[in-house]
């Protein structure tokens, strides 16, 4: 679901498969260790995930937030399919940097 590394500064993350309220803990856990890392910038590589509701959104707010709390941006890359177009819907270009 999630694996990180880190690379030129950013702390990165891919996610795959589906991010929905049973990932939780382990999203949770993972996202603890980004925003522990000193990285500038936390990246979320979202290409290879294919679905995320509405509890999925809710958990990159929460990143989102912890990030905010260390001043560190938290940027949303290559979104496809239905995860764009949840993105979209809820304007997530305006909360997080949205990268192709």
């Amino acid at each position: 679901m999630l694996n990180t590394s880190l690379s030129d500064g950013n702390a990165q993350a891919a996610l795959s498969g589906q991010l929905t309220f049973t990932d939780h803990g382990a999203f949770r856990d993972a996202a603890h260790q980004l925003v522990a890392s000193q990285a500038q910038r936390l990246v979320v590589e979202v290409g290879g995930l294919e679905f995320i509701d509405s509890a999925g959104l809710g958990m990159l707010l929460l990143l989102r937030e912890e990030a905010g709390a260390t001043g560190r941006p938290v940027v949303l890359r290559n979104a496809q399919g239905q995860v764009k177009r949840m993105f979209t819907v809820s304007r997530f270009d305006t909360l997080f940097i949205v990268e192709p």
